[in-house]
């Protein structure tokens, strides 16, 4: 690689991850904007999936990521933060962040909630410095009817990922190596 493509890697990626930026709360007044947008969504999907209700109560803990915003041109990143509720009360905060490359090209947000469906993967996701999503998830989504995908595979997952509310266009959007950090808001 010479030094140009490396400059110019640097500037493409650094691009993306700042447009990535744009609107997610970032500067947001802190803990409690974050609580009322984890409410917000969390109200969002009992209204428009009530399935996730027994998702819910059968897990051992959820993490909403209210607003997760992805830009990418061959290069993309996304960024977002959120909360961990255990019995629907915060016990932490996180940011998540995806950096990415390939053919991929456009601008959304969505919203995901993690479903840790086990007392052990919860532990191992509270345990971690920075925790990537990979392939002990299982990945739900919503119908156009307002149930998810809540079968005997998906409840038997360590954890589950529902995406939702998507807005905007990329091509080849996914979860996968997302890391989520602990962060003080």
């Amino acid at each position: 690689m010479t030094q140009i493509s490396r400059r110019s890697l640097i500037l493409v990626g650094g691009a993306g991850l700042g447009l990535a930026a744009c609107g997610n709360g970032i500067g947001s007044s802190g803990a409690a904007a974050l609580d009322a947008r984890v409410d917000e969504t969390r109200a969002f999907l009992l209204s428009r999936y009530p399935g996730t209700q027994d998702l819910m109560n059968k897990s051992a803990g959820v993490l909403y990521m209210p607003l997760m915003t992805e830009a990418g041109f061959w290069f993309g990143g996304a960024f977002g933060r959120g909360a961990l509720r255990i019995n629907n009360a915060t016990v932490d905060y996180y940011a998540a962040a995806e950096a990415s490359i390939g053919p991929q090209i456009g601008i959304q947000q969505y919203s995901h909630a993690l479903f840790f469906m086990t007392q052990e993967a919860l532990n191992g996701f509270r345990r971690s410095d920075g925790w990537a999503l990979g392939a002990d998830a299982r990945y739900a989504t919503p119908d156009g009817g307002g149930s998810i995908g809540t079968d005997t595979t998906t409840t038997l997952a360590p954890v589950v990922a529902l995406v939702f509310g998507q807005s905007g266009l990329i091509a080849g959007a996914s979860l996968a190596g997302i890391k989520y950090t602990r962060i003080i808001p």
